[in-house]
């Protein structure tokens, strides 16, 4: 059942991801024949807590509101990478999975989730900013820094900011059908539904080699990408044999040169996207991908989209 919902607050909450849960479940939207949810806003640190914006919000609900909730949200806030939570909100969230509730984590709120051990042996979304350190803190659950959310029922963890939308939609979709989600989605003005992943929305500059000896190699290949490029040539300009190319660029990389040039040529696909109005054929041919299709299917592999939705989602639909 999904009627009765909670948000747990801490001093730091996040005013968007806080708005994201609240949006979803706190409006009376039975004018439009939809459900009505008991929702409160609930603070594990006293009457009131203070947004990392600065500003204070006030609740009249305490932890003990949590033992009636069907569902639990965690917005994200200030520093829960790296803080301590209260311990009686990690065992209330622990009282409310063990008696059939469930919890749902938006960015950053699945660190006070993977404190209450709730993602032992799990897989869990996150802001790709912070995949690396809840893999470090957390080495038994499984990180997906690329999806926008992820089921584990009872426990539903989402990546940034929006993608707390996107798990709150898939949920009410899950439980109350797809109409119900898309008519929030529409009230909302969001679509019901993302394609892809956050990895469309994550800013990977070029790496910077580890050594010098296959610098220039790598100046060359970042300035000719549209060109059909051999290791032998590679090894060529950089004076060595091959073999000892290879393992000198796997050295200072940490990838081999066919993988590092391929990312680049996404990369460079992605910001022409992005800021030009050329083509997906001409981009292709601009980033050594030779043709559309070829295009497509790495760029889908890579960014999990298709270039025409990530145009979309970057410069608005007249651009697709």
């Amino acid at each position: 059942m999904l009627r009765n919902v909670a948000a747990v607050l801490l001093d730091g909450v996040n005013p968007f991801e806080l708005g994201v849960v609240c949006e979803v479940f706190g409006i009376d939207r039975s004018d439009d024949g939809l459900p009505v949810y008991d929702f409160a806003v609930v603070s594990a640190q006293g009457p009131s807590v203070r947004a990392s914006t600065g500003f204070t919000l006030g609740t009249e609900h305490g932890l003990e509101r949590l033992e009636t909730a069907d569902l639990i949200t965690v917005p994200a806030g200030a520093s829960y990478a790296s803080r301590e939570f209260p311990p009686e909100m990690l065992d209330a969230l622990r009282r409310a999975v063990d008696r059939g509730a469930r919890v749902l984590s938006v960015c950053s709120g699945v660190f006070v989730l993977a404190a209450a051990g709730l993602l032992e042996g799990r897989r869990a979304a996150v802001h790709w900013k912070h995949a690396e350190e809840l893999s470090r803190r957390y080495p038994h659950l499984t990180v997906e820094p690329d999806v926008l959310y992820v089921d584990e029922d009872p426990v539903i963890t989402s990546a940034g900011t929006a993608a707390g939308i996107d798990a709150c939609l898939h949920l009410v979709r899950k439980e109350q059908g797809p109409e119900v989600a898309n008519r929030i989605a529409r009230r909302m003005v969001v679509p019901p539904h993302r394609d892809g992943g956050q990895a469309q929305y994550i800013e990977r500059p070029l790496p910077e080699p580890g050594g010098d000896s296959v610098a220039g190699a790598l100046v060359w290949m970042e300035q000719h990408l549209d060109e059909e490029v051999t290791v032998e040539q590679l090894a060529a300009r950089a004076h060595m044999s091959p073999r000892t190319f290879a393992r000198r660029f796997q050295q200072e990389t940490g990838t081999t040169p066919y993988r590092w040039i391929l990312r680049q040529r996404v990369l460079l696909a992605q910001h022409l996207l992005e800021r030009t109005d050329e083509t997906v054929d001409a981009i292709a041919g601009r980033t050594g991908f030779g043709n559309a299709a070829a295009l497509r299917h790495h760029f889908v592999r890579a960014v999990g989209t298709t270039p025409q939705s990530y145009r979309r989602a970057f410069r608005g639909p007249e651009a697709a």
